[in-house]
């Protein structure tokens, strides 16, 4: 059984928690995992080196801030997505894992170590997310901009994908990363309207859904997704109205996958959805016309992406 712990505890330092914001909430017990959302620990020769080179550029990385449960899959591959602008959210959402607090300065070089690290795995597709920054003026949108300008400079063949914060109230912002040019800007909308104020309470729903429809405004041929996790208390209906709203936005590409809560103080998993409900909710955003569906239990926003990303592209193409 494995024991969650709160504390983020560098080397030779005292434990002080990831999450303080959290540390007053009442625990909610973990949840045994089904066997069809169990994964092997990360052991790879693979891995091993994926590792080496993100800690070698000084960098982070979602699939270990964040917890993912695919990192030993990815990794493995040599598929890593950074995130920058460092590991120290300005938000608080109940379900992330990402730590909280006042972020420091920017890193001026991380753009061109973004980059080097891109050319070292040679990653025909990378995912660049990041922390939300709402103590920068920009909100790190012209430092999002940077990174892609700089891969784009070193890896020309190298096809990006970003996954963005919402950029509330930072006027300007969205235009300055769209035109930056990446090929897929995501942004996810993580759960339906009625939980927002629980979950996700420094977001706005309909401003993220309006950030989306802007960049298609802006370059209509430009690819954009979002996703939204299940288990969480959700119904069937507001997922589909979810979609309804995604489609009425143009968004492209939609995933679903299972929340999993990564400490006791976290936002409480409801139920773990069984993948015959994955495969029916998939079923049905194909039918409302997404160009790419993926749903799963283990599906994350940037699990498979350079896969997904030939099909997205492929399905466009068939579409005409």
């Amino acid at each position: 059984m494995a024991t969650l712990i709160d504390t983020n505890k560098p080397e030779g330092a005292a434990a002080r928690p990831r999450h303080p914001e959290k540390q007053s909430r009442a625990e909610s017990p973990v949840l045994r995992k089904p066997e069809w959302i169990r994964v092997k620990a990360p052991v790879s020769k693979g891995f091993a080196q994926t590792r080496e080179i993100v800690r070698s550029k000084n960098l982070h990385t979602v699939c270990e801030e964040a917890a993912c449960p695919n990192i030993g899959e990815c990794w493995d591959k040599k598929h890593a997505t950074m995130m920058i602008m460092g590991d120290t959210c300005t938000r608080a959402c109940a379900f992330c894992n990402v730590k909280t607090g006042l972020p420091a300065p920017l890193d001026v070089q991380e753009p061109q170590h973004v980059a080097e690290a891109v050319a070292e795995m040679g990653l025909k597709h990378v995912v660049i997310t990041s922390v939300d920054r709402d103590d920068l003026e920009d909100g790190g949108a012209e430092h999002f901009a940077e990174v892609v300008r700089a891969i784009r400079a070193g890896s020309p063949g190298t096809t990006i994908e970003i996954l963005t914060p919402d950029f509330l109230r930072k006027d300007g912002a969205a235009e300055i990363v769209i035109d930056s040019k990446p090929d897929v800007f995501n942004h996810n909308l993580e759960t339906v309207p009625r939980l927002y104020l629980s979950i996700r309470p420094g977001a706005r729903y309909f401003h993220s859904l309006r950030l989306l429809e802007k960049v298609k405004e802006r370059d209509p041929q430009m690819f954009t997704k979002s996703g939204i996790m299940v288990g969480l208390g959700e119904s069937r209906e507001e997922v589909m109205q979810v979609m309804d709203d995604m489609r009425s936005a143009g968004i492209d590409f939609i995933t679903i996958g299972q929340y999993l809560q990564p400490t006791r103080k976290h936002a409480p998993i409801d139920r773990f959805v069984h993948p015959d409900e994955f495969k029916s909710y998939e079923t049905m955003a194909r039918a409302k016309g997404f160009l790419m569906v993926s749903a799963s239990p283990l599906t994350r926003s940037s699990h498979h992406a350079g896969e997904d990303f030939a099909e997205l592209r492929s399905a466009r193409a068939k579409r005409g």
